[in-house]
């Protein structure tokens, strides 16, 4: 995901724990009423033997400040291409989730873009 905060104090760590929490809810509700059967793929073992159901991986991520247009632009083309690294599809416009679709025809994609807030090179 990239992110752009438009205002000039912002705290990442927020913007991060307000999606990644409203996400992770969300994600175990639909797989407790629609496909309980994957719940055990997101079990996570706690060292005193607790067990909780894990939707993101343990650690902080990968955040960075990326201020350069040409770096933008790289990061975008990078994130449209995981599903197809992962094989999960042969082209990114094919993922449904990725903004990719959007970035080649705008208005055919399920994520919209802010296009009028990216660098021009």
């Amino acid at each position: 995901m990239l992110i752009w905060p438009m205002e000039q104090e912002y705290s990442i760590s927020k913007i991060l724990s307000t999606l990644k929490q409203s996400v992770s809810k969300r994600a175990l509700v639909f797989l407790k009423q629609n496909a309980p059967e994957y719940l055990t793929r997101l079990e996570d073992i706690q060292p005193n033997g607790t067990r909780h159901h894990r939707f993101w991986q343990r650690g902080g991520g990968y955040d960075r400040n990326v201020t350069e247009p040409s770096t933008i632009l790289k990061t975008i083309e990078y994130l449209h291409n995981n599903p197809v690294r992962r094989e999960l599809c042969r082209q990114a416009s094919e993922w449904p989730w990725s903004s990719a679709r959007e970035w080649e025809s705008p208005g055919a994609g399920l994520l919209r873009l802010d296009r009028e807030s990216l660098p021009t090179m």
